[in-house]
């Protein structure tokens, strides 16, 4: 899959934004490498196992929105990506936070290989 940094992004982050939306954590998982360095706002793990567990742990009815801010190609095959991510809840206000991903290409597809969120109050 050729494309600007921009097109890259959005393709991985709307997969990963409509798993999140329908709280399917395996799913979620689907969109990181078999190794990607996971970082939330807990405790950091590597592997799907983590995502996957990460996610399973969220409130039914959380929702994703992600605004992309700043996009550097580091290779040919590794997109690094400055997000904005509002994290909407059915019972509390929404978060917001700021997300840095690498994606790379494995084989024909994209993946997260690290997720890293900040809360910049």
């Amino acid at each position: 899959m050729a494309g600007s940094e921009v097109e890259i992004l959005r393709t991985v982050l709307d997969r990963w934004r409509s798993a999140v939306d329908a709280h399917e954590p395996d799913r979620v998982a689907s969109v990181f490498t078999e190794d990607a360095v996971f970082q939330g706002l807990h405790p950091y793990s590597v592997g799907r196992e983590g995502v996957a567990a990460y996610y399973a742990a969220q409130p039914l009815g959380m929702t994703a929105a992600y605004e992309i801010r700043e996009t550097r190609r580091l290779a040919d095959d590794v997109v690094l990506g400055y997000l904005e991510v509002e994290f909407g809840f059915t019972d509390r206000p929404a978060l917001t936070v700021h997300l840095g991903v690498v994606v790379r290409r494995v084989g024909n597809v994209w993946l997260i290989g690290h997720y890293q969120v900040s809360r910049l109050d």
